[in-house]
């Protein structure tokens, strides 16, 4: 079993539903449709908060003109005397508030006077954030994933080149950039664990303990969603920085390495940042071995923002060209996804599938600072006792549904060519061969010296807070951890 409670996962807890939402029209619908349904709580941790977002948006000037989620949570608070509804988000530095249209001071006029209780929170390392993404809903209903609140983040699983319901409210006729999200849905313990961390956090910032709510069956799960998993082994996985008297803790990367070292024949990745230089070598050891696992991984062609431009994607084209060199038996590939158009599409979304044995969504994207500098969670969902073979098929067949929603085609499309070409890899590139070609390869590109500067001290990447302003420490904090973990 990977799950384990101890280095690899904070609580282990039964799901008696678990769902996977793709991207965030479905997330947003079934937010609202949970949030409706709530009798006791509504919790939110997010790393941004827009409270103009439209979760519902519509193509037309009066869908643009309507109100957003802080509109909707206040009416639910005054409805229900008895409803708690409190939204802990990170105290966001200056320059990355401006690219999230100002949130923290926004937010803060908008909820002032109301019942909803909003609280920005800025108990990190400095330059560090809180990236810890999820809705807990009465502790029985949860969602937890990599998608914040935000009027760029809405996309449809289609991605659709300008698709009137990205249209930016405040410039009619420009278009938010598509965008990939997931998120899981859990209920049952596995939704109280994670309205547990929200209490943690929440006392750590503003010093007030909340008792957890009375037990409530799980009637906020929205009806529209089918399960893809039941009484399912959920784990619960953080990233929390040494700071304050706090020990650190890094259940993210230790279930990391013990899947890529689990895994028999396939890793499948999406994340936003390939460049820990920990995972690279993890990765690099399985490509070498003969019989070893295909490894596929989905990120964006370029990062979306300048300073991720000059600092992540420099480390990334390392990352790929020391896997490509590993690469002996042609077991590797990644990719970037594109619209029908073209154009990129982001890659948000951190989620990781070993095998047919376990899927992971979660906030932590594959470089140092969400090993050891942000906090982040993790959710993971695991094949395991007597409906082992039924979660399996289910772990498989999500696996498919992504690649054909990439792809473009019908999941059996995608099952007979992995049965055709006895392999992840050959077959994404069968497919890509035969004219499906939404998924574009990545090349390592050399950087410039400047760059190669960059990737080799990992600027912008710490590993700690012990590093976080000193990157001559870097190196040799990278080489412990290497060591450490022996790879």
């Amino acid at each position: 079993m990977l799950l384990e409670k101890g280095s690899r996962c904070w609580k282990v807890a039964a799901a008696s539903r678990a769902a996977v939402l793709v991207d965030t029209e479905a997330y947003y619908d079934a937010a609202m449709e949970a949030m409706t349904r709530a009798r006791r709580s509504i919790h939110f941790l997010n790393w941004a908060f827009e409270p103009d977002t439209r979760m519902r948006p519509e193509p037309s000037p009066a869908g643009r003109n309507g109100d957003g989620i802080a509109h909707f949570l206040k009416e639910l608070a005054e409805a229900e005397p008895n409803l708690d509804v409190r939204i802990l988000c990170w105290q966001s530095a200056l320059p990355v508030a401006a690219t999230q249209k100002f949130f923290p001071i926004v937010d803060r006029s908008v909820f002032a006077g109301s019942r909803v209780k909003f609280v920005l929170d800025g108990e990190v390392p400095m330059g560090a954030c809180h990236h810890q993404k999820m809705i807990v809903i009465d502790d029985a209903v949860a969602f937890c994933g990599g998608a914040d609140i935000g009027q760029d983040r809405w996309d449809s699983s289609r991605h659709l080149d300008d698709d009137p319901q990205r249209e930016r409210a405040s410039h009619p006729g420009r278009y938010y950039p598509n965008r990939h999200e997931v998120m899981a849905l859990v209920d049952g313990p596995a939704a109280a664990a994670l309205g547990e961390l929200f209490r943690r956090r929440w006392r750590r910032c503003t010093g007030e303990a909340l008792e957890p709510p009375p037990p409530e069956p799980p009637t906020a799960w929205p009806p529209g969603i089918e399960p893809l998993f039941e009484h399912v082994r959920t784990g619960l996985s953080r990233t929390e920085p040494a700071w304050r008297g706090a020990p650190e803790v890094r259940e993210c990367e230790a279930l990391h390495l013990a899947g890529i070292a689990a895994a028999k024949s396939c890793i499948y990745m999406e994340n936003q940042y390939f460049t820990s230089e920990l995972m690279g070598r993890a990765l690099a050891a399985r490509l070498a071995e003969p019989s070893g696992p295909d490894i596929v991984l989905v990120s964006t062609t370029r990062s979306p923002s300048y300073f991720d431009q000059n600092t992540m994607d420099p480390t990334r084209s390392r990352f790929i060209k020391n896997l490509k060199a590993a690469d002996r038996f042609g077991r590797f590939q990644i990719y970037s996804p594109v619209t029908a158009l073209g154009r990129d599409i982001i890659v948000h979304a951190k989620v990781t599938f070993i095998d047919d044995v376990l899927v992971r969504i979660g906030s932590a994207n594959m470089n140092n600072r969400s090993f050891g500098f942000d906090t982040e969670c993790d959710l993971s969902m695991e094949a395991d006792g007597p409906m082992a073979e039924r979660q399996r098929a289910a772990i498989a067949r999500l696996r498919t549904d992504i690649l054909a929603h990439w792809l473009g085609c019908a999941g059996a499309v995608i099952d007979d060519a992995i049965a055709r070409e006895q392999g992840v890899c050959k077959a994404i590139e069968s497919l890509r061969a035969s004219g499906l070609r939404r998924l574009q390869p990545i090349p390592p590109k050399p950087p410039p010296p400047p760059a190669a500067l960059i990737a080799h001290w990992h600027i912008g990447d710490p590993m700690g807070p012990a590093d976080s302003f000193r990157p001559w420490k870097r190196r040799n904090a990278i080489e412990r951890e290497c060591r450490a973990s022996d790879v």
